[in-house]
Protein backbone atom coordinates (compact mmCIF):
# COMPACT_ATOMS: atom_id res chain seq x y z
CA UNK A 1 0.00 0.00 0.00
CA UNK A 2 1.30 3.52 -0.30
CA UNK A 3 3.34 4.99 2.15
CA UNK A 4 0.99 7.18 4.36
CA UNK A 5 3.56 9.33 6.37
CA UNK A 6 2.20 11.28 9.05
CA UNK A 7 -1.13 9.88 8.61
CA UNK A 8 -2.57 7.29 11.04
CA UNK A 9 -0.97 3.67 10.47
CA UNK A 10 -2.66 1.64 8.47
CA UNK A 11 -3.51 -1.30 10.86
CA UNK A 12 -4.86 1.33 13.88
CA UNK A 13 -6.83 2.44 10.82
CA UNK A 14 -7.99 -1.00 10.39
CA UNK A 15 -8.55 -1.89 13.75
CA UNK A 16 -10.53 1.67 14.23
CA UNK A 17 -12.63 0.13 11.44
CA UNK A 18 -13.05 -3.08 13.27
CA UNK A 19 -13.94 -0.92 16.57
CA UNK A 20 -16.59 0.84 14.96
CA UNK A 21 -18.41 -2.11 13.49
CA UNK A 22 -18.38 -4.17 16.63
CA UNK A 23 -19.46 -0.58 18.58
CA UNK A 24 -22.35 -0.24 16.06
CA UNK A 25 -23.30 -3.77 16.90
CA UNK A 26 -23.28 -2.99 20.56
CA UNK A 27 -25.43 -0.22 20.06
CA UNK A 28 -27.95 -1.94 18.72
CA UNK A 29 -28.02 -4.37 21.32
CA UNK A 30 -28.28 -1.26 23.83
CA UNK A 31 -25.14 -0.93 25.48
CA UNK A 32 -24.66 2.24 26.03
CA UNK A 33 -20.50 1.86 27.56
CA UNK A 34 -17.90 -0.38 26.67
CA UNK A 35 -14.53 -1.41 28.58
CA UNK A 36 -11.58 -1.26 26.74
CA UNK A 37 -10.50 -4.92 27.92
CA UNK A 38 -14.29 -6.04 26.68
CA UNK A 39 -13.38 -4.26 23.19
CA UNK A 40 -9.74 -5.76 23.07
CA UNK A 41 -11.29 -9.25 24.20
CA UNK A 42 -13.60 -9.31 21.62
CA UNK A 43 -10.85 -8.67 18.71
CA UNK A 44 -8.34 -10.29 20.51
CA UNK A 45 -5.77 -8.03 21.38
CA UNK A 46 -4.52 -6.31 24.41
CA UNK A 47 -6.19 -3.62 26.09
CA UNK A 48 -3.25 -1.50 26.17
CA UNK A 49 -3.33 -1.45 22.10
CA UNK A 50 -7.02 -0.50 22.31
CA UNK A 51 -6.27 2.55 24.59
CA UNK A 52 -3.13 3.37 22.42
CA UNK A 53 -5.35 3.18 19.02
CA UNK A 54 -7.56 5.59 20.48
CA UNK A 55 -4.97 7.67 22.37
CA UNK A 56 -3.76 7.94 18.61
CA UNK A 57 -6.69 9.63 17.68
CA UNK A 58 -6.83 12.07 20.91
CA UNK A 59 -9.78 10.37 22.30
CA UNK A 60 -10.16 10.35 26.08
CA UNK A 61 -13.21 9.09 28.26
CA UNK A 62 -14.07 8.56 31.73
CA UNK A 63 -13.05 4.90 32.32
CA UNK A 64 -14.36 4.21 35.38
CA UNK A 65 -18.00 3.75 33.46
CA UNK A 66 -15.72 2.48 30.63
CA UNK A 67 -16.60 4.41 26.80
CA UNK A 68 -19.32 6.23 26.14
CA UNK A 69 -20.48 3.86 22.69
CA UNK A 70 -22.46 6.42 20.99
CA UNK A 71 -19.92 9.35 21.45
CA UNK A 72 -17.06 6.58 20.33
CA UNK A 73 -18.71 6.28 17.38
CA UNK A 74 -18.99 9.73 16.00
CA UNK A 75 -15.65 9.82 17.02
CA UNK A 76 -14.62 7.43 15.01
CA UNK A 77 -16.67 8.25 12.10
CA UNK A 78 -15.27 11.94 12.17
CA UNK A 79 -11.68 10.15 11.84
CA UNK A 80 -12.57 7.76 9.04
CA UNK A 81 -15.41 9.27 7.22
CA UNK A 82 -15.39 12.05 4.61
CA UNK A 83 -17.79 14.60 5.78
CA UNK A 84 -19.60 13.93 2.31
CA UNK A 85 -20.69 10.19 0.90
CA UNK A 86 -17.27 8.90 -1.67
CA UNK A 87 -18.55 7.68 -4.77
CA UNK A 88 -16.93 4.12 -5.71
CA UNK A 89 -17.07 2.02 -8.70
CA UNK A 90 -16.91 -1.91 -9.17
CA UNK A 91 -14.75 -3.13 -12.17
CA UNK A 92 -15.75 -6.79 -12.70
CA UNK A 93 -19.55 -7.85 -12.22
CA UNK A 94 -18.89 -11.46 -11.97
CA UNK A 95 -20.19 -13.47 -8.41
CA UNK A 96 -17.93 -11.64 -6.38
CA UNK A 97 -18.46 -8.04 -8.10
CA UNK A 98 -22.31 -8.26 -7.72
CA UNK A 99 -21.34 -9.92 -3.72
CA UNK A 100 -19.50 -6.87 -3.02
CA UNK A 101 -21.86 -4.30 -4.19
CA UNK A 102 -25.15 -5.79 -2.94
CA UNK A 103 -22.50 -6.11 0.34
CA UNK A 104 -21.35 -2.32 0.69
CA UNK A 105 -24.38 -0.66 -0.08
CA UNK A 106 -26.67 -2.25 2.64
CA UNK A 107 -24.04 -1.38 5.22
CA UNK A 108 -24.84 2.45 5.54
CA UNK A 109 -21.27 4.17 4.93
CA UNK A 110 -20.27 7.09 3.43
CA UNK A 111 -18.83 4.62 0.70
CA UNK A 112 -21.36 4.46 -1.85
CA UNK A 113 -20.76 1.75 -4.85
CA UNK A 114 -22.77 4.12 -7.56
CA UNK A 115 -21.15 2.56 -10.74
CA UNK A 116 -20.26 -0.84 -12.20
CA UNK A 117 -18.14 -1.78 -15.39
CA UNK A 118 -17.87 -5.32 -17.18
CA UNK A 119 -17.28 -5.73 -20.94
CA UNK A 120 -20.12 -8.79 -20.95
CA UNK A 121 -22.74 -7.65 -22.99
CA UNK A 122 -25.37 -9.83 -21.20
CA UNK A 123 -24.06 -7.45 -18.29
CA UNK A 124 -23.38 -4.10 -19.59
CA UNK A 125 -26.75 -2.31 -19.77
CA UNK A 126 -28.33 -3.37 -16.96
CA UNK A 127 -28.91 -2.66 -13.53
CA UNK A 128 -27.59 -4.91 -10.82
CA UNK A 129 -28.93 -4.70 -7.39
CA UNK A 130 -29.75 -0.60 -8.16
CA UNK A 131 -26.48 -0.32 -9.73
CA UNK A 132 -25.78 0.38 -13.62
CA UNK A 133 -23.40 -1.64 -15.57
CA UNK A 134 -21.32 0.29 -18.14
CA UNK A 135 -18.92 -0.75 -20.88
CA UNK A 136 -15.24 -0.32 -19.99
CA UNK A 137 -15.50 2.04 -23.07
CA UNK A 138 -17.12 4.53 -20.66
CA UNK A 139 -14.85 4.03 -17.78
CA UNK A 140 -13.34 7.43 -17.92
CA UNK A 141 -16.28 9.62 -18.58
CA UNK A 142 -19.00 8.04 -16.47
CA UNK A 143 -15.73 8.33 -13.60
CA UNK A 144 -15.39 11.82 -14.36
CA UNK A 145 -19.39 11.69 -14.99
CA UNK A 146 -20.16 10.63 -11.10
CA UNK A 147 -17.54 11.85 -9.20
CA UNK A 148 -16.21 8.61 -8.59
CA UNK A 149 -13.09 8.71 -6.57
CA UNK A 150 -12.27 4.81 -5.59
CA UNK A 151 -12.65 1.84 -7.46
CA UNK A 152 -12.58 -1.97 -6.84
CA UNK A 153 -11.16 -4.66 -9.45
CA UNK A 154 -13.39 -8.03 -9.40
CA UNK A 155 -12.31 -8.54 -12.52
CA UNK A 156 -10.97 -11.95 -13.87
CA UNK A 157 -7.21 -11.73 -12.85
CA UNK A 158 -5.75 -12.03 -16.54
CA UNK A 159 -7.59 -8.76 -17.30
CA UNK A 160 -6.43 -7.16 -14.53
CA UNK A 161 -3.39 -5.49 -15.58
CA UNK A 162 -4.84 -3.74 -18.60
CA UNK A 163 -7.30 -1.86 -16.06
CA UNK A 164 -4.30 -0.24 -14.98
CA UNK A 165 -3.77 2.70 -17.24
CA UNK A 166 -7.61 3.63 -17.39
CA UNK A 167 -7.28 3.99 -13.54
CA UNK A 168 -5.02 6.09 -14.12
CA UNK A 169 -6.15 8.53 -17.38
CA UNK A 170 -10.10 8.24 -14.97
CA UNK A 171 -8.02 10.32 -12.07
CA UNK A 172 -9.04 7.68 -9.68
CA UNK A 173 -7.15 8.26 -6.49
CA UNK A 174 -7.91 4.68 -4.47
CA UNK A 175 -8.10 0.93 -5.68
CA UNK A 176 -9.21 -2.18 -3.72
CA UNK A 177 -7.85 -4.85 -6.23
CA UNK A 178 -9.56 -8.61 -5.69
CA UNK A 179 -7.52 -10.11 -8.35
CA UNK A 180 -4.82 -12.86 -7.38
CA UNK A 181 -2.71 -10.12 -9.36
CA UNK A 182 -0.92 -7.52 -7.72
CA UNK A 183 -1.31 -3.95 -9.45
CA UNK A 184 0.88 -1.27 -9.05
CA UNK A 185 0.32 2.61 -9.30
CA UNK A 186 2.17 5.92 -9.29
CA UNK A 187 2.70 7.32 -5.96
CA UNK A 188 -0.98 9.40 -5.00
CA UNK A 189 -2.78 6.16 -6.08
CA UNK A 190 -3.37 4.43 -2.68
CA UNK A 191 -4.03 0.59 -3.62
CA UNK A 192 -4.73 -2.90 -1.39
CA UNK A 193 -3.91 -5.60 -3.04
CA UNK A 194 -6.61 -8.09 -1.19
CA UNK A 195 -5.78 -12.59 -2.78
CA UNK A 196 -8.20 -14.28 -1.08
CA UNK A 197 -6.22 -17.46 -2.56
CA UNK A 198 -3.13 -16.00 -0.65
CA UNK A 199 -4.99 -15.65 2.60
CA UNK A 200 -7.37 -18.66 2.33
CA UNK A 201 -4.10 -20.66 2.00
CA UNK A 202 -2.28 -18.91 5.14
CA UNK A 203 -5.23 -20.16 6.96
CA UNK A 204 -5.42 -23.59 5.97
CA UNK A 205 -1.55 -23.75 6.44
CA UNK A 206 -2.19 -22.67 10.18
CA UNK A 207 -5.29 -24.98 10.52
CA UNK A 208 -2.73 -27.98 8.74
CA UNK A 209 0.28 -27.32 11.33
CA UNK A 210 -2.45 -27.31 14.48
CA UNK A 211 -3.66 -30.47 13.34
CA UNK A 212 -0.35 -32.04 12.78
CA UNK A 213 0.54 -30.78 16.64
CA UNK A 214 -2.53 -32.54 18.35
Amino acid sequence: MANLTNIIPEKTIERLSEYRRTLLACHKQGITHIFSHVLAGIHGITAVQVRRDLMLIGFSSDTKKGYDVQVLIDYISNILDSPTPMHVAVVGMGHLGQAITKYFNSKGLKLRITAAFDVDPEKVGRTMDGIPVYHMDKFETTVEENDISIVIVSSPTSVAPQLVLPIINAGIRGVLNFTSTPLNFPQGIIVENYDITTLLEKVAYFVKEGDSNN
